[in-house]
């Protein structure tokens, strides 16, 4: 059941963005006056169409659900070449060049434009995150370093404000691939502002290989406050029932030393296995001493049995329509100019062949984002949208920006290149875009298994 909800998650995502992506150049291709012949969902054997309008285009749906095409009126291919004098001037390379520019880059710009839609609509839904309020940090992290503590709530990255953790996360993860020196406006647990940095070095210390998925916010120490430890339950004959802990308890202190947090609480339980702790505890406005002795666990850690209330605290993100669209192609362009980063660092070898990912790892985070939620899910979508457009920009043949090379080409020579030299190009393409596949394919596997 678990698979057949992250199929149909994952059709739900990718299919829409494939054929969003189709039919930016279908409309363009409409409005240069080229006929189009067949636009279909699905590569491969067709196994259903209908034909409409006024050219009788094919509409159709094909055997292999990767991607899509759109066919056009093109002298180059005898299936689809002009068979009737009157459809010349509506042939494809009978265009001039920026005709064919525009209709090849109407694709992607499609998904960039849906990507906008769908990260404004959701910046105008608004919605309740973390806020940007940070959990205590060990003493050897690089955020402990900068000066930032327990409770401080970031307001600002290089200048820029944020009002979620999910904003600082995003804010933080760009610089980490950017190797820039991150500069933050923190106002403190105790009312105050300062300003701490975190150096670009710190990044590169963490983060070797600059993977933006990777949890470059927790390596640095900088993790979402979740509050003090507030026991919610304490299991049946537990250690923490032992020691008197009830529902409400509010745990102060550990043998004398504050808690910053409940994070604090459970890293010091931890590393207390069979040893008693004296905590102090609020109850009902008076403070008690209670002595906890920890089980150890298989892997000889301490253990209190004990189930803390989540305290995490949410702000509402939220935008008018203008402010929202504005935000949202700020987004799109930040996530595509990340990801053009992250290609140019694993071509020059910089970053990692293993951040190349493909559709099982679409596939699962499909069905993930889907059980969270409406949103998460349309979230999930933009991302991928953005993906799409990027992917289908990189320079190489048989992809839109392996056309759009051709056709630069041409306007800076005044010649479109040979038929010989596009036709080894797009061999090599191919080959590349298997290699590519297989890559990501087994990257997804690695991840997966």
């Amino acid at each position: 059941m678990s698979f057949l909800y992250t199929a149909v998650a994952f059709v739900l995502a990718l299919g829409p963005l494939i054929v969003f992506h189709e039919l930016g150049h279908y409309l363009v291709a409409r409005l240069c006056g080229v006929k189009v012949l067949r636009f279909s969902v699905g590569m491969g054997k067709v196994v259903w169409s209908r034909r409409f309008g006024r050219d009788q285009t094919e509409w159709a749906i094909s055997a292999l659900p990767l991607g899509g095409y759109v066919q056009m009126l093109d002298a180059r291919d005898p299936a689809t070449a002009p068979k009737d004098e009157a459809d010349l001037a509506r042939e494809f390379t009978r265009q001039n060049v920026w005709k064919r520019i525009a209709i090849v880059a109407a694709g992607p710009i499609a998904n960039f434009l849906l990507a906008i839609v769908l990260f404004g609509a959701l910046f105008m839904h608004g919605a309740q995150e973390p806020a940007a309020k940070l959990a205590a940090m060990g003493a050897d992290t690089p955020a402990y370093a900068a000066g930032l503590r327990a409770g401080d709530v970031v307001i600002a990255v290089n200048g820029e404000p944020v009002e979620s953790f999910s904003e600082l996360r995003w804010a933080v993860t760009h610089l980490a691939v950017d190797r820039q020196d991150a500069h933050f406006d923190v106002k403190s647990a105790n009312g105050s502002s300062y300003a701490a940095s975190i150096p670009a070095g710190a990044f590169k210390a963490v983060d070797p290989e600059g993977d933006p998925d990777g949890d470059v916010m927790s390596a640095l120490g900088m993790n979402v406050w979740i509050g003090m430890p507030v026991v919610e339950q304490a299991v049946g004959g537990g250690p923490g029932e032992r020691a008197g802990l009830r529902r409400g308890d509010v745990v102060v202190k550990a043998d004398g030393k504050p808690l910053l947090d409940a994070g604090d609480f459970v890293r010091t339980v931890r590393a207390a296995a069979g040893k008693t702790l004296q905590l102090d505890v609020r109850r009902d406005g008076n403070l008690l001493s209670l002595p906890l002795t920890p089980d150890r666990d298989a892997k000889g850690q301490g253990v209190a049995q004990v189930q803390l209330a989540p305290a995490v605290e949410f702000v509402t993100v939220q935008a008018g329509p203008f402010e929202a669209i504005a935000k949202g192609a700020g987004r799109t362009w930040e996530m595509t100019a990340l990801t053009f980063k992250m290609i140019a660092r694993i071509v020059t070898g910089q970053a990692s062949l293993k951040n190349v990912t493909g559709p099982l790892t679409i596939a699962d985070y499909a069905g993930q984002t889907a059980r969270m939620g409406l949103a998460t899910f349309l979230g999930f979508i933009a991302v991928v949208s953005v993906s799409l457009g990027v992917m289908n920009l990189l320079p190489i043949p048989v992809l839109d920006g392996g056309h759009l090379l051709y056709y630069s080409l041409e306007v800076l020579t005044g010649r479109p290149l040979s038929e010989r030299i596009q036709a080894f190009a797009q061999r090599a393409g191919v080959g590349l875009l298997f290699m590519l596949m297989a890559l990501a394919i087994f990257n997804d596997l690695g991840r997966l298994l």
